[in-house]
């Protein structure tokens, strides 16, 4: 039997090439073009950051928002036009995963208050008292920081909460290294003010 004739290659879907003509627009400016894209794939990116079950629906709002914006930033330099959606999911899965990671180091850093004032007296408040306590300790330090590098770090990182260690240095034109140490002697003063004050609460209620 003749060898069968070698099949062309496959066109592109439908929808790809929709998508890439409406990515072909958005580059060239189309506001109409950007509106259509968000329109499309916005259902898409807010089922995943939902299926992250750690992220309330607020952040994962956040994370559907900030997608967007990135994407929209970086468009000119997607080459493969059609692959926007995937390439889009994967900013999304980005973001979202940042996020659970600055859920974790906000864990970490309770717990870790959480377990030396304990060790230094048993009889500390209640539960619910005491990270209130903690918190607002965090909050002062932070506020009485001297204007500069580290301040800017540690506000970054606790109070705004939407950038990793990795993204805070991009911001700041320094290595990740600088941003780490930063947030250590942060954590560390941190302890030392809970722990003083738990001190003085013992001390006054002697």
């Amino acid at each position: 039997m003749p060898g069968s004739p070698l099949r062309p290659p496959r066109p592109a879907a439908p929808d790809a090439l929709a998508v890439a003509a409406l990515v072909e627009r958005a580059v060239a400016g189309d506001p109409a073009a950007l509106r259509a894209l968000y329109d499309r794939h916005r259902p898409a990116v807010h089922r995943l950051a939902r299926g992250f079950a750690e992220l309330d629906p607020d952040e994962a709002e956040d994370v559907v928002q900030e997608t967007f914006v990135r994407a929209f930033r970086s468009l000119a330099r997607l080459a493969d036009r059609a692959r926007f959606g995937a390439w889009l999911l994967a900013i999304a899965r980005n973001r979202a995963l940042t996020r659970l990671a600055r859920h974790r180091a906000s864990r970490q850093l309770a717990e870790e208050l959480a377990q030396e004032p304990e060790a230094a007296a048993p009889e500390a408040e209640p539960l619910e008292e005491g990270v209130a306590a903690e918190v607002e300790v965090v909050r002062r330090v932070i506020a009485e920081l001297p204007e500069g590098a580290e301040k800017e770090t540690v506000r970054l990182f606790y109070l705004e909460g939407r950038l990793s260690a990795r993204e805070i240095a991009e911001r700041m034109g320094v290595g990740k290294s600088a941003i780490t140490m930063r947030l250590e002697r942060f954590r560390a003063k941190v302890k030392r003010r809970v722990l003083a004050e738990v001190a003085r609460a013992r001390g006054e209620g002697s």
